[in-house]
């Protein structure tokens, strides 16, 4: 074969196989259609009665501080006005202290919830209009140990409810609180009806505000914009309305303390700084004023007066270098230029303070006093004066510090549900089911191992004598035979019910071909056999017997499956006095041969089950018996046991002529009739050739090939 001839047949192996693979969609069609009908029913009945799922959302916005302040403030403003980084404050407002706030408001670690019937209950009373119960409690308190256990309230007639947790029960009023063994409640409200159930319970604060937190998405909107988005989801619409209204204010409020906290611990610190300033300044002008009154001296000389306001200036000077040296020591290091700078300039101050103060020893020692105690008034009165400006900068600034936060967007539920998604539960559910039921047929096509054609075996060297399609009339039968019931031989052998089924047709055609079979073999009897059990050989048997007596020939049917053996249900007939008993001795031929109510076909049965079946067939009078009925019959058929089961059918095997094996279409694998074929030949057992039986016209399989066309009798 060459190469080209070689990729031909591939390419049509491949066609077949996707021709296969399509087939077998077709033939399960029904299963494919039913499994997917029942997701999409699931589908449809989940997006109905499950709870919709509501969203609340809001927008805040992180800017730099700006206000009227800054502008009188200058650099003071940007030490308390500086901007936040965004992750920074999506953590604060995933917080403890921002989501404890509102856990305590809300009085969140409080739940209370209706019970409904399990699962539908809910979604049911919400398709139906039914409002929901409702019941307000205001205070609900219970002993540590029971933190975080279930409790039941009952509703009862004129405002009264009941309260139960295990043996515990309680009875309190709308409107009293009810305090009792640890329990404190108070019910201020309630629309219920009578024997409505609620369940309570009282969680911890912290695992209240993880859940909190866990539900609470916060995300930026845009890149680097400073937008934040607050949003919730939850069944409860004003619930989850007022988290997201709270949590927003809740951190707009932190916000605007944050900012104002440095600006309040500077006012303290004024504010206790102040009167002492005061105290020193009075003190200053004391001194200067006695000392005049005592030398009696009033005028500096200008010289003097030039030093003094040198003085002044640079006091001053070092007193702003030390305001800001406290706030860059807040910002920067030593090592920061900034810092370097204020030393530097720090250091060339202090030595002109100290070259005046080297001219000022010149001076005459009276206006070097003078001179003295009046620096040291005006310098009090110059830091004085500076830290009153700086209180009322600082009152200023506190008063128009509104936070580097604003509420863009106030909390608001949107008015559709975002889950579920109903038209997309539906059409995820209907393509699961699909895409699920086209994975079990193709998975159970690819585990089951079963012949789908007879040229799967003829493929391998096995001949197919027949295959045989199903009957459902004969189904109908097997279907009674396992309730046990025993119909007549009109209604149990297919010949007579239904003369004209394919499968009948099929058993007149192995008639047939089993003539030219027969012609060379050593007598004429036939063994009809199987690898396993529950393949149908004593429904071909029967039949076939049937189909060979039809054509004027005499056949005896032999049921040699001492074990099983339910030839006798096929045929009408019962089970006494048969082939056991002939073969142990107790019965004659005359009396196990049955004559059964079909002329030209009589039959002998398995008689009851004996303790040795193999040992009693490996008795000399079976093989009297085969040799007499090939004497006195044209054919004779003899059922017989499953050879992979035990090894009967070989011992029955060596006194025939022809050996048919039988195989269940789609049950029995190819490598099970190989291996049956193997045993019957290690037995010096040969396998004329095989019966394929039951075989369904499906779409997958070469059906086709072997198809039978049922010719209806003209009733005319």
């Amino acid at each position: 074969m060459t190469q080209a001839d070689t990729s031909r047949a591939q390419i049509a192996d491949d066609e077949i196989d996707l021709g296969r693979l399509l087939g077998l969609l077709l033939d399960h069609r029904w299963w494919i259609i039913g499994i997917t009908s029942f997701f999409a029913i699931v589908g449809i009945a989940y997006a109905l009665l499950a709870t919709p799922i509501y969203q609340s959302n809001a927008l805040l916005q992180i800017e730099k501080k700006t206000s009227g302040s800054s502008l009188l403030l200058g650099d003071m403003s940007e030490m308390f006005g500086e901007g936040s980084e965004v992750a920074a404050e999506i953590e604060l407002l995933k917080s403890r202290l921002v989501i404890g706030n509102t856990v305590d408001d809300l009085q969140l670690t409080t739940q209370v919830t209706p019970n409904y019937f399990p699962v539908v209950g809910r979604g049911l009373a919400r398709l139906l209009g039914q409002p929901e119960p409702q019941v307000v409690v205001s205070r609900f308190e219970v002993p540590a140990e029971l933190v975080g256990e279930s409790w039941r309230l009952t509703v009862k007639e004129d405002g009264r409810y009941t309260i139960t947790y295990d043996d515990l029960s309680f009875d309190g009023t709308i409107g009293e609180l009810l305090s009792d063994a640890g329990l404190e409640l108070l019910v201020t409200d309630m629309d219920a009806e009578v024997g409505q159930k609620f369940t309570l319970s009282k969680s911890g604060r912290l695992r209240k505000i993880n859940a909190l937190k866990s539900s609470l998405s916060v995300s930026e909107v845009g890149k680097q914009t400073g937008v934040l988005s607050l949003a919730m989801e939850g069944a409860d619409r004003d619930y989850i309305q007022q988290v997201v209204e709270h949590i927003s204010q809740n951190y707009l409020q932190q916000n605007v303390m944050r900012n104002t906290e440095e600006a309040e611990k500077s006012l303290a610190f004024l504010e206790e700084q102040l009167p002492q300033i005061l105290k020193d300044l009075n003190e200053s002008e004391l001194n200067l004023n006695s000392y005049r009154q005592e030398h009696d001296s009033v005028d500096l000389s200008l010289e003097a007066k030039a030093a003094l306001d040198t003085m002044v200036e640079i006091e001053k000077q070092l007193n702003d270098l030390t305001f800001k040296e406290a706030e860059l020591q807040q910002r920067f290091t030593r090592r920061h230029p900034s810092y370097i700078s204020l030393l530097d300039k720090r250091e060339t101050l202090n030595k002109t303070k100290e070259r005046i103060n080297a001219s000022i020893k010149k001076l005459p020692k009276t206006q070097q006093e003078i001179l003295r105690l009046t620096r040291d008034v005006e310098v009090d009165q110059q830091i004085y004066v500076q830290l009153l400006n700086k209180q009322q900068e600082l009152n200023i600034l506190k008063a128009g510090t509104i936070g580097n936060v604003r509420i863009v967007d106030e909390a608001v539920v949107e008015p559709l549900p975002v889950k579920p998604k109903r038209k997309l539960v539906v059409l995820i559910a209907t393509l699961l089911g699909g895409m699920l039921s086209v994975g079990l047929v193709l998975l159970r096509a690819a585990l089951h191992r079963g012949i789908e054609s007879p040229e799967q075996l003829e493929e391998i060297g096995i001949s197919v004598y027949a295959a045989i399609p199903v009957s459902q009339a004969q189904k109908e039968v097997e279907q009674r035979l396992k309730k046990k019931q025993r119909p007549p031989i009109e209604e149990s052998l297919l010949a007579l019910k239904d003369p004209a089924d394919l499968a009948m047709e099929a058993l007149r055609s192995l008639r047939t071909s089993l003539h030219f079979a027969m012609l060379e073999a050593e007598n004429n009897i036939v063994l009809i056999t199987g690898s396993a059990p529950e393949i149908g050989k004593s429904f071909i048997c029967a039949n076939l017997s049937a189909a060979l007596a039809m054509g004027d020939k005499k056949v005896l049917a032999i049921d040699a499956d001492l074990r099983k053996g339910h030839l006798q249900h096929l045929l009408g007939q019962p089970n006494k006095t048969g082939l056991t008993e002939y073969l142990a001795g107790q019965a004659s031929l005359d009396n196990v041969i049955k004559n059964i109510p079909f002329k030209g076909l009589d039959f002998i049965s398995r008689g009851e089950v004996p303790p040795n079946p193999s040992e009693l067939l490996m008795h000399p009078r079976l093989a009297e018996l085969l040799q007499w009925a090939s004497q006195n019959y044209d054919f004779v058929l003899v059922d017989s046991a499953p050879i992979l089961a035990v090894t009967d059918a070989a011992i029955v095997g060596q006194h025939v002529g022809t050996s048919l094996l039988v195989a269940r279409h789609g049950v029995t694998a190819v490598k099970e009739v190989e291996v049956a074929i193997r045993r019957f030949a290690q037995n010096n057992v040969k396998i004329k050739g095989v019966l394929l039986n039951a075989v369904e016209k499906r779409s997958s399989g070469y059906y086709g090939n072997y198809g039978y066309y049922q010719y209806q009798y003209d009733k005319a």
